[in-house]
C-alpha cells in the first residue's frame, strides 16, 4: 500500500513538472510524429498533436552519409545537446537548445519513441546582445575620456605654454615702447586679449578633463567644480559634503564627476533653484552620491523621452554596475541618488 501511494505521489509530481516546466517537452515516434507535448512546447512552437516535428536548420543543411538519419541528435546519440534554429508553425525560426533521448523501444515492432526537449534561447541571446552593447558603450566612453585627457594635456602644456611665452614677450616689448603712447596702448590691448584667450584655454582644458582629478581625486575636484559654478551663479547656494579623502578607481572618479557636472548644468539651465546640496558618502562597499535642489522640478517621464542628459548620466552609472534613482515633480525640486559598488577595486 505504501509503495502504491509513493508511486501515485511520484506520478503527481511528474505531471506537475510536465505541465509547468518552462522547457518544451515533446514525445515523438521514429517518424517524428508528435505523440505528446507539454504546454510550453505548444507555446514555443505552435505545433499540434499528430503533426511531424520539422528538422532544425542545422539538420536540414548538414551533409549525410548514405542511410544516415537526418536528425543529428538521434544519429549521434552521444551528443547531449546543441544549439540551432527550429521552424515554428507561423514560418519563422526560433533559437533553441535541443536535446533528445531514446525512451522506449517496442520489443516486437522495434518502433522507437524519443524525448525531445527544447529550451528557448531568445532571451539569453538578447541578454548577450545587451551585454556586448554595454561593453561597447563602456569602451567608447573610456576612449572618449582618454581623448579628453590627451586634449586637455595638449591645451595646457602645449598651446597654454606657448601663449604664456608670447605674453611674457609682449610684456618685455611694452617696457621698450612706453614713450610711444599709441603703440603702448595697442600692445596692452593685445596682451589683455591674449590673457583672455589663455583663460579660455585653461577653462576648456578643465572642462575636457580636470587635472586635479588624476592628481588629487574626486573630492577636491568636485570642490573646485562647485566653486567655479558658484562664482558664475552667485544666486544659487551650492553646498558640497564629502566625508572621505580616499582615492577611487579612475573610472568611478571620472563618471561621478561627469554626473555631478551634468546635474549642475541642468540645475543652472532649467531648475531655477536657489539651493543645491551635494553629498558624497562611503557606505560599506558602496559609494553613494546625493544631489538635491529646490527648483521647479519636472515630469520625469516627459523629460526621459526627449532629454539625453539624464540618459547619459544613468548610462555612466549603469556601466559601473551601480544604481541611478531620480525623483522629481513640478514645484517639488529634484533628488538624485546614485550608488556605485566596488568603487575602490583595482585602484593603484
Amino acid at each position: 500500500m505504501l509503495v502504491l501511494e509513493e508511486e501515485q505521489l511520484k506520478n503527481k509530481y511528474l505531471k506537475q513538472i510536465f505541465q509547468y516546466i518552462q522547457d518544451g517537452i515533446i514525445i515523438m515516434n521514429h517518424n517524428r510524429e508528435i505523440l505528446m507535448m507539454n504546454p510550453s512546447a505548444k507555446r514555443l512552437t505552435g505545433w499540434k498533436m499528430g503533426e511531424r516535428v520539422p528538422y532544425c536548420s542545422f539538420c536540414e543543411k548538414r551533409k549525410k552519409s548514405p542511410g544516415e538519419q537526418t536528425c543529428y541528435l538521434i544519429e549521434r546519440n552521444e551528443v547531449p545537446y546543441f544549439l540551432s534554429k527550429m521552424p515554428t508553425y507561423h514560418g519563422s525560426k526560433i533559437d533553441v537548445e535541443m536535446s533528445t533521448a531514446l525512451i522506449y523501444t517496442d520489443s516486437k515492432t522495434k518502433e522507437q519513441e524519443f524525448l525531445l526537449v527544447l529550451r528557448d534561447q531568445t532571451l539569453q541571446l538578447r541578454e548577450e546582445e545587451a551585454r556586448v552593447s554595454k561593453f561597447i558603450i563602456k569602451k567608447l566612453i573610456e576612449a572618449k575620456e582618454e581623448e579628453h585627457k590627451r586634449l586637455a594635456q595638449e591645451l595646457h602644456d602645449g598651446v597654454g605654454q606657448s601663449l604664456f611665452t608670447i605674453s611674457v614677450a609682449l610684456q618685455a616689448v611694452e617696457a621698450y615702447v612706453k614713450e610711444h603712447e599709441k603703440l603702448h596702448i595697442y600692445i596692452e590691448e593685445v596682451r589683455n586679449e591674449l590673457e583672455k584667450v589663455m583663460n579660455d584655454i585653461k577653462s576648456y582644458s578643465y572642462q575636457l578633463r580636470p587635472h586635479s582629478l588624476d592628481q588629487l581625486g574626486i573630492t577636491p575636484t568636485l570642490s573646485t567644480l562647485v566653486d567655479s559654478v558658484q562664482k558664475v551663479h552667485s544666486e544659487i547656494s551650492i553646498s558640497l559634503d564629502a566625508d572621505f579623502r580616499e582615492r577611487c578607481h579612475p573610472s568611478v572618479e571620472i563618471n561621478i564627476y561627469r554626473v555631478v557636472q551634468e546635474a549642475l548644468h541642468n540645475i543652472v539651465k532649467y531648475a531655477k533653484a536657489s539651493k543645491v546640496i551635494i553629498r558624497l558618502e562611503k557606505k560599506e562597499e558602496y559609494l553613494t552620491l546625493y544631489i538635491e535642489d529646490n527648483g521647479i522640478g519636472f515630469n520625469l517621464q516627459e523629460v526621459k523621452k526627449v532629454g539625453l542628459g539624464l540618459k547619459h548620466m544613468e548610462e555612466r552609472i549603469t556601466l559601473l554596475g551601480g544604481s541611478f534613482n531620480i525623483i522629481s515633480a513640478h514645484s517639488q525640486g529634484t533628488k538624485i541618488k546614485i550608488s556605485v559598488p566596488n568603487w575602490k577595486d583595482d585602484y593603484q
